[in-house]
């Protein structure tokens, strides 16, 4: 009993302290430290070399597939295999792999090859519901920067009085816009007379269109090569032809050559009327002036 009474006082005694250092006040507790784990070593290239040999073929498509996924651009071959250690060839066939597991319309991240390297994105049929989350707006090209690019990416490097020349109109607000959005970026100076600026196609600019490389582009046989889809489209929003004319009921058509006639007759007769009256206006204009005693020029006199 004694014990317990011992252990009491003994509790109560810090208790005691505080009500008579700070009354009522509560106890301020010191600020807890988070103490900054320290990081651990890179391994050796030349050791990360030989444990990625050992590596079996999920292994090596999960740790791409986390590597793409943690990266906010594309990543090149060289870049995968400075972080792994992996084999270029063996690092291409992996990424084959994953093109087949994401594809479009099977998951919802597909695997591009974009700018000369290698990118995760969501799914396009699944745009407006990442638009929503993100509250972002999708991104558009006004009809004069799709031109001014589709000139740039086909003819560069090109100057600036080009793409006039071929536009028909003034592109330098449509430049500059391009330049600021980092689709196009200036190569150089071409060698001429007023030194004109040189434009060309940015790696923003395959990855905005999700283009490997510029030998991507839509060729133009292939713009005039339409797939069948296209080409429905094409004729279903074309304005419908005129109707066939029928031909003429034998009669109806005697009745309009002859009123052509009578038409042509009648034409005749007024351009008959018009010159005799002409005549007599100048017959008439020639006697008021010897009349009057001045002479009265025609129509047909020249002024001095």
């Amino acid at each position: 009993m004694d014990t317990d009474n011992n252990r009491l006082n003994v509790e109560t005694q810090p208790q005691a302290a505080d009500e008579q250092d700070g009354g009522d006040e509560p106890v301020e507790e010191a600020a807890a430290e988070i103490e900054e784990t320290p990081t651990e070593p890179e391994v050796p290239f030349e050791k990360l070399i030989h444990k990625s040999r050992r590596l079996s073929k999920e292994r090596v498509q999960g740790i791409l597939e986390s590597l793409l996924f943690a990266s906010d651009k594309p990543l090149t071959l060289n870049e995968l295999h400075e972080c792994t250690g992996l084999d270029r060839p063996r690092i291409q066939s992996a990424l084959e792999s994953l093109c087949a597991a994401h594809r479009e319309g099977i998951s919802g991240t597909v695997l591009y090859e974009v700018g000369g390297g290698w990118q995760l994105r969501t799914d396009p049929s699944n745009a407006e519901y990442v638009r929503r989350l993100l509250k972002a707006k999708p991104q558009r090209l006004t009809r004069a920067a799709v031109e001014t690019l589709a000139i740039i990416a086909y003819r560069q490097p090109v100057t600036r009085p080009e793409i006039e020349d071929i536009r028909g109109v003034d592109s330098g607000a449509v430049v500059n816009a391009l330049l600021d959005r980092r689709l196009i970026k200036i190569l150089g100076r071409k060698e001429e007379v007023g030194r004109p600026i040189l434009y060309g196609t940015t790696r923003e600019f395959l990855e905005f269109f999700a283009l490997k490389d510029l030998a991507s582009l839509p060729t133009l046989r292939e713009f005039q090569e339409l797939s069948s889809e296209h080409r429905e489209l094409v004729e279903k929003e074309a304005p419908a032809a005129p109707p066939p004319m029928l031909p003429l009921d034998p009669q109806v058509k005697a009745a309009v050559d002859a009123l052509g006639e009578d038409s042509d007759a009648a034409l005749a007769e007024l351009e008959q009327a018009i010159s005799a009256a002409d005549a007599q206006s100048k017959s008439t204009t020639a006697v008021l002036g010897a009349a009057q005693g001045s002479p009265v020029e025609s129509d047909e006199t020249s002024p001095p």
